[in-house]
């Protein structure tokens, strides 16, 4: 019987492994309701801010659950070999009016690149791209590696 070990990462390491990575899940709820979407980010290890450009089309399912400033979950994870890391982001998800951006802002943006995952199937008039922060309330990571027979 295989014990696995799993530790919890530290401050640095969950900086790191978010710089190495473009792409996690967000998820949202509404009601008794959850929805999850993978998503590309840029992230700031310095306000421990995440900054989404989020595409959809205003009669959308993912619209609906963005209204409101709603509460999300940010989860990142990688495998490599038999060690698996995650990292989760709580905190509330608030949309940006593209009057207000600041310089840094602009920079954050360009390092979530574009989103990363299109509708398809959609024409690009009937798409409109929202700009969002995520500020981590609590932002947590963990690191399991498997033992097992080789």
């Amino acid at each position: 019987m295989s014990l696995d070990q799993q530790t919890e990462l530290s401050s640095d390491a969950i900086d790191e492994l978010l710089a190495r990575h473009e792409t996690g899940v967000l998820t949202l709820a509404r009601s008794n309701e959850p929805y999850a979407i993978p998503i590309s980010y840029g992230y700031d290890p310095e306000s421990k801010r995440f900054y989404l450009r989020l595409v959809s089309t205003p009669e959308s399912e993912k619209r609906q659950f963005l209204t409101s400033s709603p509460r999300a979950r940010l989860v990142i994870y990688e495998e490599e070999g038999r060690t698996y890391r995650s990292v989760i982001s709580e905190g509330t998800l608030n949309q940006v009016d593209p009057d207000e951006m600041s310089v840094e802002h602009i920079v954050q943006y360009g390092n979530a690149k574009r989103p990363l995952f299109e509708i398809w199937g959609e024409t690009k008039r009937d798409l409109d791209i929202q700009l969002f922060e995520l500020d981590s309330e609590t932002l947590s990571g963990r690191e399991v590696v498997v033992e097992g027979d080789e």
